[in-house]
Formats: C-alpha cells, sequence, structure tokens
C-alpha cells in the first residue's frame, strides 16, 4: 500500500512498472524503512539479539511457508474453489473478514416491486442496493410464514431485465424485515450465497473487479456502483415498480487499508479449512495451556473460533508469498510440491504455468514461533526456545496472528507456542486513532525521544499501560515520564554530593536511625508490589509502585529527613545515613531498570556500591527487618502531620517560603522533640511551638497524630486577595460545568459526536469537577483563617 501511494504521486500504478519491478521497488523500501525500524528498536534500548532478527521474507522462512502451505494442501486443508469473497476494488484484492470492518453510514431502503408471472399480483422486497437486482436469481421467503405459502414455488419478473426468477422458501429470510421478502442475489451477498447452495440456484455476476457493472447488467454495463444505483432507481421509478424510499442507517464493510467500499464478488481463491485446525486451538485455551491476560480476551478468542469460517488466503498482490501452486494448460488440474516442477503431477504435460496471487501475509505471520527458529530442521534453537513463554501482543489481532499462531504451533509442532498472552492496549494517536503505516497515521518515536528522552517514553508507555484501557499516546503526555526522570537525576545529584566521604565498612546496621530503617521496609513494600503487579502482567501498577515510593517517599519523605542526619556531629549516624542512601537508591533504579534502563545504568555505576556488574545481572537488597508496632506508628503519626500541615499551606496558597508557626499540644512534646528537625524542614514551620489552651480564631486546626495541631500565621489578613480570587474563579468553573454537563446530558450529542470527542468532553466534566472541589475546600479554609465565616 505505501509503495503504491509513492507511485501514484507520479502518476504511475503497479501495473505500468510490472511485477518484477514493482517487487524490487518493494525490497528497497524494506531495507530502508526495515533498518528504521530496527534502529527505533534499539533507541528504544529493546535488549535483544540482534544477530537473530528475522524477516518474513528471507530465504529460510520462505521454506517453512512453502513447507506448511505443501502439507496442508496434500492433508485436504488447503483447496481452491469458487466462493464469495470481501473485495476490495482499490487494492484489486480480496480481504479477511477482519480486514473489512464495518463502519457506519447514511443509506436508504428502497421498496422494489417484483410483479407475479401469473399476473395474480407483486412480492415488494426491501433493499439497501438496488443495483443488485441486476444480479437476482430468485426471491426467497420463510417455509414458516403463512403470508407467503401460496406463492412459492412461482415464478416472478426481474424488474428492468425481465426474467423470469423463482420464489424459494429458505429458513434464513427474517420475518420481522420489511414484508418478509427478501431478493436472492448469490453472486454479491454471503447469506444469499449459501442459500442458493443449498436450494442450487444459479450465481449472477454483475460486477468487474474494479466495482464497474459487467455485460450480466444489460444496459447498465460500464457504470459504476453509486452511478447504476441512481439509473436503476430512477428506471424503477418510472416503470411504476418503486413502491417507496426511506433513510436507513446502516453498516457496511470498508478496506481497512484504504478505506474503500468492500464489494461481495464471487470468485475463485485459495481456502484453508479451519474447522479441524481451530478445535485443539480452543481445547488448548479451555484447558489453559495458553492464558490471556486480561482473562477476559479469551472470550473473544472463544467467539471467533467457535464461529470460524474457511480462510481465503490468496491474494491478488505482487508482493508477498507467490503460492506454489501450477496450472496445467492441457488438463486444467494442479501440481503443489516443495520444489519447482517441470511437469504437471497428473498428466505429465509441461504446459504449466505458476499461480499468481501471493499468499496472505498472516500466513507467514501464524509460523512466526517455530519458522524463525529453523524449522523444518529440528534444530538446536527450535528445541531450546519452542515453545516460549510470553506473546505481547494488542487485542486488534488477537485473530488475525495470536489464534492462528496456536493453530499452526499445534498441527506442526505438536505444542502452543506460548503459555500466556499478554494483550497490552492499543497505542492511538492523540485524536485516539489507531496508528497505520499506510494511512499515514503515526508517531515516530526518535523524535519524541529526541526532545523527551528515551526513559521517559519507556516510562510514560509502561505507566498507561492499564489493562483493557487504550493509550492516547503524544508528545505532551510524555512529559511527566521528563519529570520522573529528572527527579531520579535530582535524587542521585543530592546523593551524590553528600558521598565524599563514605565508606561502608564505617556504617555499621546499627547505627541506622528510625529514618533509615523506615524507608528500607518501604522499599521492601514497592519491590513486593510491583512483583505482584508484574506477575499478574500489570504494569502500570508496578510502575506506579515505584513511582510512589522514588517521588513519594524516597524524595519527598527520606532525603528530607536524611538533609538533617547527614548535618550529625555523630560520623556512625552520618555513614549509616549514607548507606541507606546508597543502598536504597540503587535497589529502587535496579527494579526501575527495565522501564527505564539508561538513566538507571547510569545513575547505578555513578554510585559508591562496590558492584560493577549491569543492572540486568544485579539482585535486589536483602529485605530489611520490620519496625516496631511502635516504631511504625511514629512514623506514620509524623507522615500524617506533616501531610495535614502541608495540605493547609496549599488550601491557603502559602509560598513556600513563607514560615507558619505549628502549635502542638503539651502531651505530644516528646514526639516533636524528637522530630522536630525534620518537622521543620518538611513544613516550612518558623516555630515549632506548645499550647494546651484553645485556639485563635484564625488558625488552622487539624486532627493529625493523635492529636489536634494547629497553623498559626499571625495576621492572616494578606490572604484576602487569594480568597476574592478563588471565589471568582469558583464562579467561572461553575459555569464551564454547567455548559459540560449540559452537553452531556443531550442524547443527541452523545450519539452524533466521535467517540474520542464523547470522552474527551467526559474527562473536561472529570477535571472541572476536581478542580471545583479543590477550590470549594481551598475557600472555606481561607473563610475560617480570616473569620468570615460562609
Amino acid at each position: 500500500m505505501v509503495v503504491e501511494k509513492e507511485l501514484a504521486k507520479s502518476g504511475k500504478t503497479r501495473h505500468d512498472l510490472g511485477r518484477e519491478a514493482f517487487v524490487a521497488l518493494v525490497w528497497e523500501w524494506k531495507a530502508r524503512y526495515g533498518a528504521r525500524i530496527v534502529e527505533q528498536l534499539q533507541a528504544l534500548g529493546c535488549s535483544c539479539d540482534w544477530s537473530r532478527e528475522r524477516f518474513t521474507m528471507d530465504p529460510g522462512l520462505s521454506r517453512a511457508v512453502r513447507e506448511v502451505f505443501v502439507r496442508l494442501y496434500h492433508q485436504g486443508l488447503i483447496y481452491r474453489s469458487e466462493y464469495l469473497v470481501s473485495w476490495c476494488p482499490r487494492c484489486a484484492t480480496v480481504l479477511s473478514d477482519l480486514e473489512s470492518p464495518h463502519r457506519p453510514v447514511s443509506g436508504k431502503l428502497y421498496a422494489i416491486r417484483y410483479p407475479l408471472v401469473d399476473g395474480s399480483g407483486d412480492l415488494v422486497v426491501e433493499t439497501t442496493r438496488p443495483e443488485t437486482l441486476l444480479g437476482d436469481t430468485a426471491v426467497a421467503v420463510h417455509p414458516d410464514d403463512p403470508r407467503w405459502h401460496a406463492v412459492i414455488g412461482k415464478q416472478v419478473r426481474l424488474p428492468l431485465l425481465g426474467r423470469e426468477i423463482p420464489v424459494v422458501a429458505d429458513a434464513f429470510v427474517d420475518r420481522e424485515f420489511g414484508t418478509g421478502v427478501v431478493k436472492v442475489t448469490p453472486a454479491h451477498d454471503p447469506n444469499d450465497f449459501e442459500c442458493a447452495r443449498r436450494l442450487g440456484l444459479p450465481a449472477i455476476n454483475i460486477l468487474h473487479p474494479d466495482a464497474t457493472l459487467n455485460e450480466n447488467a444489460g444496459p447498465y454495463a460500464g457504470l459504476s456502483v453509486s452511478e447504476a444505483r441512481r439509473r436503476v432507481v430512477a428506471d424503477l421509478e418510472a416503470a411504476g415498480l418503486l413502491v417507496g424510499v426511506k433513510d436507513h442507517p446502516h453498516e457496511v464493510p470498508h478496506c481497512d487499508r484504504c478505506d474503500t467500499l468492500v464489494q461481495p464478488l464471487l470468485s475463485e481463491q485459495w481456502f484453508m479449512r479451519m474447522e479441524p485446525l481451530a478445535r485443539p486451538a480452543i481445547e488448548a485455551v479451555r484447558e489453559g495451556r495458553v492464558r490471556f491476560h486480561p482473562a477476559s480476551w479469551q472470550n473473544t478468542y472463544f467467539h471467533w473460533m467457535e464461529n470460524i469460517r474457511d480462510w481465503a488466503i490468496s491474494r491478488q498482490l505482487w508482493w508477498g508469498h507467490r503460492i506454489p501452486a501450477w496450472r496445467c494448460a492441457s488438463c486444467a488440474e494442479w501440481t503443489v510440491e516443495l520444489e519447482d516442477p517441470e511437469h504437471c503431477s497428473h498428466c505429465g504435460s509441461s504446459a504449466i504455468v505458476q499461480e499468481s496471487d501471493v499468499l496472505d501475509t498472516w500466513f507467514s505471520s501464524a509460523l512466526w514461533p517455530f519458522s524463525t527458529l529453523g524449522w523444518p530442521e529440528d534444530t538446536p534453537e527450535l528445541r531450546a526456545f519452542y515453545p516460549t513463554s510470553v506473546l505481547s501482543t494488542a487485542f486488534d489481532i488477537i485473530f488475525f496472528w495470536v489464534a492462528r499462531m496456536i493453530m499452526m504451533g499445534l498441527h506442526f509442532m505438536g505444542d502452543v507456542p506460548f503459555r500466556d498472552v499478554y494483550i497490552h492496549p492499543l497505542v492511538r494517536d492523540e485524536k485516539g486513532r489507531k496508528m497505520s503505516k499506510s494511512k499515514g497515521i503515526g508517531i515516530d518515536p526518535l523524535e519524541v525521544m529526541d526532545v523527551y528522552g528515551t526513559d521517559a517514553v519507556r516510562w510514560t508507555l509502561t505507566s498507561l499501560a492499564a489493562q483493557g484501557r487504550d493509550i492516547r499516546f503524544g508528545a505532551n503526555v510524555v512529559e511527566g515520564g521528563r519529570a520522573f526522570v529528572t527527579k531520579l537525576w535530582n535524587a542521585a545529584r543530592f546523593a551524590l554530593l553528600n558521598l565524599g566521604d563514605y565508606e561502608p565498612s564505617r556504617a555499621p546496621v546499627a547505627s541506622a536511625s528510625l529514618y533509615d530503617r523506615w524507608i528500607r521496609t518501604r522499599l521492601d513494600a514497592a519491590l513486593s508490589d510491583a512483583h505482584r503487579a508484574i506477575d499478574a502482567f500489570r504494569f502500570n501498577d508496578a510502575a506506579s509502585a515505584l513511582y510512589q515510593f522514588v517521588w513519594g517517599e524516597l524524595c519527598d519523605w527520606y532525603i528530607e529527613l536524611a538533609k538533617q542526619q547527614l548535618q550529625s556531629t555523630d560520623p556512625a549516624s552520618r555513614a549509616a545515613t549514607q548507606r541507606t542512601l546508597v543502598e536504597v537508591l540503587a535497589g529502587a533504579l535496579v527494579a526501575l531498570h527495565p522501564v527505564m534502563p539508561f538513566v538507571t545504568e547510569e545513575i547505578l555505576h555513578a554510585l559508591p556500591t562496590g558492584d560493577t556488574r549491569l543492572a540486568l545481572e544485579r539482585g535486589y537488597p536483602a529485605a530489611a527487618p520490620a519496625l516496631s508496632e511502635s516504631e511504625a506508628g511514629e512514623m506514620d503519626a509524623l507522615v500524617e502531620v506533616v501531610t495535614r500541615v502541608r495540605q493547609v499551606r496549599g488550601e491557603l496558597g502559602l509560598a513556600p517560603s513563607t514560615r507558619i508557626q505549628v502549635c502542638f499540644p503539651t502531651s505530644a512534646l516528646p514526639f516533636v522533640e524528637r522530630h522536630a528537625a525534620g518537622l521543620r524542614s518538611l513544613v516550612g514551620a518558623g516555630e515549632l511551638r506548645f499550647d494546651d489552651g484553645p485556639a485563635p480564631s484564625t488558625a488552622a486546626v487539624v486532627q493529625a497524630g493523635g492529636s489536634l495541631v494547629r497553623v498559626e500565621l499571625g495576621d492572616p489578613s494578606f490572604l484576602g486577595e487569594e480568597l476574592r480570587r478563588l471565589e471568582k474563579a469558583q464562579k467561572t468553573l461553575e459555569k464551564e460545568l454547567a455548559i459540560s454537563a449540559k452537553k452531556l446530558d443531550n442524547p443527541d450529542f452523545l450519539s452524533r459526536a466521535k467517540e474520542e470527542v464523547v470522552e474527551a468532553e467526559r474527562d473536561k466534566r472529570a477535571r472541572l469537577e476536581a478542580e471545583a472541589k479543590a477550590t470549594r475546600d481551598r475557600i472555606a479554609r481561607l473563610r475560617q483563617v480570616l473569620g468570615t465565616g460562609a
């Protein structure tokens, strides 16, 4: 598709070049852009064995493809037959059902009169494609519909063309649709085709491959489908055979590559029998030999596999694995062999010509787990690496690829190709569109990485990879990832600035403070949470656990507390804090390494750990001894006090430089004295004092750490301007919320707007609601401190 589009820019088609020249051009494109893909993967930090890179058209894989085709053909699982296929007139090739998704269109429903030949009346049928009546070979009614028992077996006259066609009975007719009478067009409708096969009706094809009408369309030959529809409708009306027309929104298939309207077309194609291959593949999942994550996707798998149809594997293209079949000009039989034949295997004639069609690209992809390892030879690689452990893929190719790999693996290897299938989110662009090379929709990761860095891109994708949700990816969403990378650098910079005199031998574990021991237990908890999440294929939860630890506990808490300890006059205490910094930061970096390989490796080798191994070769630090119940309670109290006081600062809109007074009851004196330095640093307190008397009206009082803690500002009048600003902002937020709510309460908006527009509006309302609540809370706090009431 992409190469053909490039050719079209110069006014040429592949037919202008010829098959050999066109294939050579595609090889050039592959060499250029295949290298680009490898460059992207390497830049992303993918740690693969690049010497084992494979391409589906490589000689070894081509041999495997041919071996599979020949075996399946001689096993009776590949055959050639005339069948109704989904045909793309633009790409000039057959499409699978999954390559021709249905999309909504604003169509019409036409009611057309078919006169009975005996003059006893007429039958009215309804159709969305009136031009196809030119290919009708019957009209059908349901055999149990009493309204039409009398006409079964009679003849009707085909409108416009005049030929006589029978009235037949078949259970596929929906008695509730229209009049209960339907037209039967076997060459252009899948249900009609099956009906015709059951009843022995002929099939009349009225379309050329380019979707213009052929000679079977009589006076309409040469017209396009849309032109023929207009002419047929006009002629029906002129003949008094058009009963009515009404709007009828419905869905029709479009080519997934070029978006052209797909036409059902009767054509000779190569097919693979799927039902015998599907049965063992269904059992493999039911028995748990293959597990889907999330498990709900196995229902999609079962639905497809239990309703499977034979697979049209031939494509009228030039690029791909050419079908290894030769037709004999003498006896018209096919010869299918592993080596190119010189004579017909049936009659011995040398007048044989190879099939020009190629195989569907998913045919070779279905063999990937074993074709890349040297099959059909019994290689050491095949014995070592088949089956593999995990397949990571997207939901939209569960049937295209996953199911077919399972079927082919079981059939040719006797075992499933993998044990677990992780269905990762689909990465869409910022507008919610699916990435597509042929449609030019995509984001070059190299460009994003040039701006934000590779680790930021990897972190962003991992942190957004929630099971069951797609990712809308754009440069702006990587900002958070870049901020996290910066946080890691800052933590490392702080540590290195304070490790100049560090010697592990001078840092006995016994000298570790409560803060040192607490952060080690928090690292243990984060690693445990991350491990559980990874085991459950919840990689975003693993990323979240590590993020919360690094940012929310190591940086926001421990490093602030460590600043005081590093100034200690006790060498052992200082050394213990240094050791804790090194070991905890190193442990976090090792855990983060699979997601952020570059920054973590760089920092690890800068830290004085005494370990020169790569991050992938290192283990996690030994589990830390648990805190006692009283120690854990004390740390919980400290965290709660600081959090609540910080919350008050935020609600009051205080600048970081604004010093506050924090007042505790005298019962908290021992606690405050033990943590005075940390409290001052963490809450920005100019003074910590004690008072059991009533709180002044201008104090903000919070319950924290088992005590009533007061935040006092002295003269809070300077906050009046902030209150007025927030009250104005609140009114604006309420107006915006009302507008958004009105939109989302409007059924027309919900039904007509694009899904991504509706989703964006829902996100907007949620954001506005959160902002409005936060603003209300801040207003309430300011009014309390200023004594202005409600």
